[in-house]
């Protein structure tokens, strides 16, 4: 059996932003040599998140304003966490949406169901931030 990691680092312009990384996923897929297998990619910090969704940009102006309702960012005083860090809403909107997505491999390409693609979504953004590619298969 095969394994392969990379990290992919993102800095958003935005405090909040949605990322189509498919094709970054790809590529790392690619690099592995896998053909059969399991892909997991990881946000690797707490206030960020990997899901699997359409690339719809209504579809993402609907999370924006839905994770706004669940979990405003002001006033930041609502939040017991704030107080160093004015990040509380965006510890809240990453358990909502998730930390990882797992995809299966077949025939060396990602095995998605209609419309599905892998984004990165982050809730405390403009610094770097690590996503992991993890690979394992033939």
């Amino acid at each position: 059996m095969k394994s392969y990691r990379e990290i992919l680092t993102y800095n958003t312009e935005t405090r909040r932003a949605y990322i189509n990384i498919t094709r970054d996923v790809e590529e790392a897929l690619k690099a592995s040599g896998v053909r059969e297998g399991l892909c997991l990619v990881n946000a690797m910090n707490i206030t960020a998140s990997v899901f699997v969704n359409d690339d719809e940009s209504g579809l993402h102006r609907d999370f924006e304003r839905w994770l706004e309702k669940l979990a405003p960012e002001n006033p930041h005083s609502q939040y017991d966490h704030n107080g160093f860090e004015d990040n509380a809403d965006a510890h809240l909107k990453r358990t909502i949406m998730g930390r990882e997505a797992v995809v299966a491999i077949t025939n060396g390409k990602l095995d998605f169901g209609t419309w599905e693609q892998i984004f990165y979504g982050e809730f405390d953004g403009m610094r770097d931030k690590r996503v992991l590619v993890k690979i394992i298969g033939e």
